[in-house]
């Protein structure tokens, strides 16, 4: 999911938000707002959690596992022409790089611990205005 994508979804459930609460573009009431008083975080937010509590399943898994191999995989030889397609294991790589952790290796360790996995993952990715009940 790209950043673009990500926007669209944020701007859709705000766009729903007003309307289930009836609030006109002329009251001037900003996104951040309409999430506080509907007491919701943003999709994307949700999504990036649901992202991170799944890497955190699949790095735990055993080390000769398909989903394992699937994300640490580098393929050999030439690829066409152009920029490649963002695709889910492009963009985890990328936030991968982002948090810090030098290899897979080093986030499987941290992940084999769930309570240590859950508090590095909630430090990565930004709190909305309130959880949603058992959601995550």
């Amino acid at each position: 999911m790209t950043k673009g994508d990500e926007n669209k979804i944020d701007v859709f459930q705000s766009r729903c938000l007003r309307q289930i609460l009836r609030v006109k573009w002329s009251d001037r009431i900003t996104n951040s707002k309409v999430l506080e008083t509907a007491r919701m975080e943003t999709i994307s937010g949700i999504i990036r959690k649901r992202r991170w509590k799944y890497i955190g399943h699949i790095l735990r898994k055993e080390a000769d596992s398909d989903c394992i191999t699937a994300l640490t995989w580098a393929p050999e030889g030439s690829r066409r022409q152009g920029r490649p397609k963002t695709t889910w294991r492009r963009m985890v790589e990328k936030e991968r790089m982002t948090t810090g952790w030098i290899s897979w290796q080093h986030a499987r360790t941290i992940a084999l611990n769930r309570d240590e996995w859950r508090r590095v993952w909630r430090s990565y990715v930004p709190r909305g205005a309130k959880w949603i009940g058992n959601i995550l």
